[in-house]
């Protein structure tokens, strides 16, 4: 165990302090702080005697409700170490990653398939494991406040997903960062409406948290629009597709009670940005990533749309600058512990900074704008172009919802690029093209336009560029 600083769990902070504030609602209960911490220590000892405690890897795969987050809370005062699991991976796929990191065991609804597959992990169903029967919990919750926390996994969309560690110090500083840039306190209800195998998810734990505000988890179908409406949710976190449907779904302005929607995940169209603004809905845009434990930058309570449509500002407990090829480089007490690679933990610092692989420049007011990521950028014709510039002025289109731009190789140029577009009417390629001609030279306009298949991109936005490039080359 890691020696430093320690640090009581927070859920037992506000379970000593305000026992019966709200802490977890669910279509079935409502939990006060003194109820979930009772379960989170009644979970807590059956973790141990199972020897899933002390540094111990055990792997979560189980869909939205209120078992994770009792586990999780569970495993982290514990000790442990929490591999969230992503529900969509086929069992052997889940399986193998749970072997793979060595992990004691999967929690998931289906263990009996799984333990079917060897390797050294236990497959268990979380009813085995969840308990809520009254006992002693005046032990201890301090822990070391460096101590490894999670293994996450970031997007497999450019390749196998890698597996970050973070300690506790990682998300308890995002948390505390993020707090004091967009106000949470004791009675706001942040809606659980991304998955907790995200970083964006797990963050709202550990925020709500600190704050002693109440993490609000929907039904499992339901949509944010539906559950924005049962939960009494104050706060949001979503992508761009989600706030799409959330204002398709609800035309008139924001609810008063919402106090702040943060949009992030990847880009936003300007276009969305502007019909959320002007109807009220009090949007934070933000630029983050796993590595760094969620957010790194955000916009501010009331920002204007001119701030929307950049990343915001550097957020406290986090270092920012951009290197001299433009690529932007992050550091602090946020940013992850390692990289795990085989049975080695690779640092991923350079020089003490981490490259994000993202391209970004400061305005004068401080603000961060990302202009796309290194490796999507191509030659065309000796000139450089940014796919993301081209997708960004697509989206001024009223008609076009998404668009997605890859290059495509070419006798002459070496690459063309070549846009997929989801339009909210018929495909206008030449009058698209028109309207490009006016803010991009020449060569940045897209050879042909095509629609974009909804299988290239998932629920939560990210994109198969990969098979759209196959796509664009068969075509």
């Amino acid at each position: 165990m890691a020696a430093g600083p320690h640090a009581p769990c927070p859920i037992h902070r506000h379970a000593q302090a305000r026992p019966d504030a709200l802490a977890l609602w669910t279509p079935a209960r409502r939990w006060t702080y003194a109820e979930l911490d009772t379960a989170v220590a009644a979970t807590g000892r059956q973790l141990r005697e199972r020897g899933w405690a002390d540094g111990a890897r055990v792997a979560l795969r189980l869909p939205r409700g209120p078992a994770p987050v009792v586990l999780l809370w569970a495993l982290w005062r514990e000790g442990a170490v929490a591999v969230p699991i992503s529900t969509r991976l086929p069992d052997a796929e889940a399986w193998r990653a749970t072997n793979r990191l060595r992990a004691r065991g999967l929690i998931t609804r289906n263990p009996d398939a799984l333990n079917e597959g060897g390797g050294g992990a236990e497959g268990v169903p979380p009813e085995s494991l969840v308990v809520q029967a009254a006992g002693d919990n005046s032990a201890s919750t301090s822990r070391p406040i460096d101590r490894r926390a999670t293994i996450l996994f970031t997007s497999g969309s450019t390749g196998r997903p890698t597996a970050i560690l973070h300690s506790w110090a990682n998300h308890l500083y995002n948390a505390k960062g993020a707090n004091a840039n967009m106000p949470l306190q004791a009675g706001d209800r942040w809606l659980l409406s991304l998955p907790l195998y995200h970083v964006g998810g797990l963050a709202i734990l550990v925020r709500c948290a600190l704050a002693g505000a109440a993490v609000a988890v929907p039904g499992r179908e339901a949509s944010v629009s539906e559950a924005l409406g049962t939960t009494g949710g104050t706060h949001l976190s979503l992508v761009a597709t989600q706030l799409r449907r959330l204002l398709d779904a609800r035309q008139g302005r924001a609810p008063g009670r919402v106090r702040a929607v943060l949009v992030g995940g990847g880009p936003t169209p300007s276009g969305l940005l502007r019909q959320g603004s002007d109807r009220g809905w009090p949007l934070h845009t933000s630029y983050g990533s796993t590595e760094m434990a969620s957010q790194i930058t955000t916009t501010s309570s009331g920002a204007s749309f001119t701030d929307l449509q950049t990343a915001g500002r550097r957020l406290p407990h986090r270092r920012l600058r951009i290197a001299e090829d433009g690529q932007i480089l992050v550091a602090g007490s946020s940013l992850c512990v390692g990289v795990i690679e085989g049975n080695t933990i690779q640092d991923p610092r350079e020089d003490g900074w981490y490259p994000t692989g993202d391209v970004g420049t400061f305005d004068a007011q401080g603000r961060l704008h990302v202009q796309g990521r290194v490796d999507r950028q191509f030659v065309s014709g000796g000139e450089n172009i940014q796919p993301e510039e081209i997708e960004s002025a697509l989206e001024q289109a009223d008609d076009i919802e998404r668009a997605v731009v890859v290059a495509v190789p070419h006798e002459a140029y070496g690459h063309r690029p070549v846009a997929f577009v989801r339009a909210r009417g018929p495909l206008r390629p030449e009058a698209w093209r028109q309207a490009l001609s006016m803010s991009l030279p020449k060569f940045k306009l897209p050879d042909v336009i095509y629609p974009l298949p909804e299988a290239a991109v998932d629920g939560q936005l990210k994109v198969d560029h990969e098979a759209l490039c196959q796509r664009a080359r068969k075509e």
